[in-house]
């Protein structure tokens, strides 16, 4: 039977009085020589979560524990001797103190950061994108440094990782409850690992693409580098194999991931892709899934020389990160190197069984007008109203003759059933068209979300000619620059979501620096006059930064230099770069994963963005792997964790 409390402090207390009636306490060699020292220093738990502590002593009486918060159980003990800290179910920063029985003025402590994170469940965050985690209190601006923060473990996967690490705690896996981190891979592969565990500890590993996950006998992964393709047009953009590319989404309340995984046969001859819905706990499929999509999807339009468009799986590339709104799924895609014959699409699945419940294609007469956003999902708010912008393709909303349903280069404002209901278009939307100009190479973020009063929801993005929208959700303008709410250009081209913290926008455009820009509640506008920046510029493709922050205070603005991310088009290939700055002054680095030779990333990817949880920073990698076949390199794909350094 296990023992209560009072049980263990009654054994200890008996253990204690013996070990000094039996005289050993000669060996502290007087009570002005004793001294006391804590296993650890500092470490960052999640509401309810346990912690493993001891304390070394020369003191034979041993020593007694006490917190700020939260349970320590026994409070008693010998040299060496776990004990158990139980953190309390609230945030908090818990101090705790161990001390000599013998001399009570000697003494240790450990600072235990507490979060009540229900999860980073979803890209950039929230449904708002604002990327943005408001619960952190182990990592500020005081703590970011390389005496106390660094590389603590990695994880090696089996392909390179292009989503976004999702966290969650608490969750029970087997019989014992644990904090995880989840990847997908290229190689068609999820991972669930334990987010505090070092060195790391794998909790499951799924095969999307085998039998128990709906794929047919001999499904492989698809080839895309330069070296022999099947998608594209041999760029390699992405290398060098497709298989899960858009970050998944969680659905907490049930437990179920939701992520796309592409594959292909033995013959290349038949292409596969599939909405999985995975129990998170196992990995294993749940009985509603997979979704098969293909031609199943269909939508009225001309541009397949008929009366309907038909989801074309091989052309189709899954980049855009999935969002859950009410009950529904939402996936969207745009093209693998711009190779026609392609389209804007966005579907909806039900949760409950992965039925379809509403299509759109954005360009159903004329093609192209594909949804990426750099990875980016889209964005959702107060009203459960979805926002997205679209990239090259013809514009037609507005013509005077049929078609008029073309909405090329667009920011669109879509209902649960992925009606259209508002529309932004920038005046040149046809030289955007034309020259390559992609209004949708950046993603779209809500900074206004309120419930009530004239104006409840400012939405902002902006694409390839550096130009930031600020745009009314509920009545988005229409064609035409003048019909913005604001527009600025912020000095190049747009590959990110921007992240949105104490009425301040950060984002890293191309080969520019990482730079805020102030939001006057009072107006409704941004000053467009740069706060601060970072000295440090990002070559292509930019940088989407993510915020950690205790409410509105101790802002720590996170974002990596992807810049040799190893792909046929990239300017080199090497580690990714971590960078942390203050959120309140952009000019220098706190910390950056180059100062210390053991805090170097695995070799960068495009678009990636660093997911910040309980004291930790999650990045995904491809390992040491140059863009060439996955297995040319003996560690495809990494998972690299920093966070407080525990002594």
């Amino acid at each position: 039977m296990k023992k209560s409390a009072l049980d263990q402090r009654t054994v200890a207390i008996a253990i204690l009085t013996l070990c000094a009636c039996l005289g050993l306490h000669r060996e502290a060699k007087g009570a002005t020589n004793i001294t006391v020292s804590a296993s650890i220093k500092r470490a960052a738990v999640s509401g309810g979560q346990i912690l493993t502590l001891s304390a070394t002593t020369n003191d034979p009486a041993g020593v007694v524990w006490g917190g700020s918060a939260g349970r320590i159980s026994p409070d008693l003990s010998l040299s060496g001797a776990p004990v158990t800290f139980f953190a309390p179910s609230g945030p908090a920063t818990v101090t705790i103190k161990v001390t000599s029985r013998t001399n009570s003025a000697v003494s240790a402590s450990v600072t235990v950061y507490v979060t009540n994170l229900i999860g980073v469940w979803t890209y950039h965050n929230d449904p708002a994108r604002d990327g943005t985690n408001k619960q952190e209190y182990a990592l500020t601006p005081s703590t970011v440094n390389t005496t106390t923060f660094g590389k603590v473990f990695s994880c090696q996967t089996d392909g390179a990782i292009y989503t976004q690490p999702l966290w969650m705690p608490n969750v029970t896996v087997g019989t014992a409850k644990h904090n995880i981190v989840f990847v997908g891979t290229q190689h068609d592969s999820l991972y669930a690992f334990d987010a505090d565990a070092s060195p790391c500890t794998t909790l499951w590993h799924a095969n999307l693409i085998d039998a128990a996950h709906g794929a047919n006998a001999g499904e492989t992964e698809v080839p895309s580098g330069p070296s022999g393709y099947l998608v594209g047009s041999g760029n390699g953009d992405i290398s060098p194999e497709v298989g899960v590319t858009g970050t998944p989404v969680i659905d907490y309340t049930t437990g179920t991931l939701f992520v796309v995984s592409k594959s292909m046969n033995a013959a290349g001859t038949s292409f596969y892709q599939r909405l999985h819905a995975i129990d998170i706990t196992t990995g294993n499929e749940k009985s509603i899934g997979p979704a098969n999509i293909g031609s199943n999807i269909t939508y009225p339009g001309t541009g397949d020389g008929g009366t309907t468009v038909t989801f074309n799986p091989r052309q189709q590339a899954q980049r855009a990160g999935l969002a859950i709104v009410s009950g529904i799924v939402y996936v969207a895609w745009a093209s693998h190197e711009d190779n026609p014959p392609y389209y804007g699409w966005i579907v909806g699945f039900s949760e409950k069984n992965l039925a379809v419940t509403s299509v759109l294609n954005v360009t159903p007469n004329m093609g192209y007008g594909g949804i990426w956003m750099g990875g980016g999902a889209p964005s959702v708010d107060y009203s459960n109203h979805m926002y997205l912008i679209t990239g090259n393709g013809t514009f037609d909303a507005t013509s005077a003759t049929a078609p008029k349903n073309d909405y090329g280069d667009s920011f669109l404002r879509l209902t649960g059933q992925l009606g259209i209901v508002s529309h932004f278009t920038p005046s040149d939307e046809q030289a955007l068209n034309q020259y390559d100009g992609d209004f949708g190479s950046g993603g779209s973020a809500v900074v206004l979300n309120v419930t009530s009063g004239p104006l409840q929801h400012l939405v902002i993005g902006g694409g390839k000619d550096g130009t930031l929208y600020l745009l009314n959700g509920d009545s988005m303008g229409g064609l035409g620059d003048s019909n913005a709410r604001q527009f600025f250009n912020i000095g190049g081209s747009i590959f990110a979501t921007g992240a949105f913290w104490n009425n301040n926008y950060y984002i890293a455009p191309v080969s520019s620096p990482l730079a805020n820009y102030a939001f006057d509640a009072s107006t409704n506008l941004f000053n467009t006059q740069v706060v601060s920046q970072s000295t440090t510029y990002f070559s292509f493709p930019g940088a989407t930064p993510s915020i950690s922050a205790n409410g509105t205070t101790n802002g720590v603005v996170w974002v990596l230099d992807n810049s040799l991310y190893c792909t046929e088009q990239s300017q080199g290939c090497g580690p990714t770069v971590l960078h942390a700055y203050n959120a309140m002054s952009l000019s220098t680095d706190l910390w950056n994963s180059s100062m210390v030779a053991g805090d170097v990333a695995g070799y960068a990817v495009k678009f990636t963005v660093p997911t910040v949880a309980n004291g930790h920073v999650y990045i995904g990698t491809r390992g040491n792997n140059t863009g060439n076949a996955e297995n040319s390199t003996n560690n495809p794909g990494e998972l690299d964790v920093y966070g407080l350094k525990q002594n």
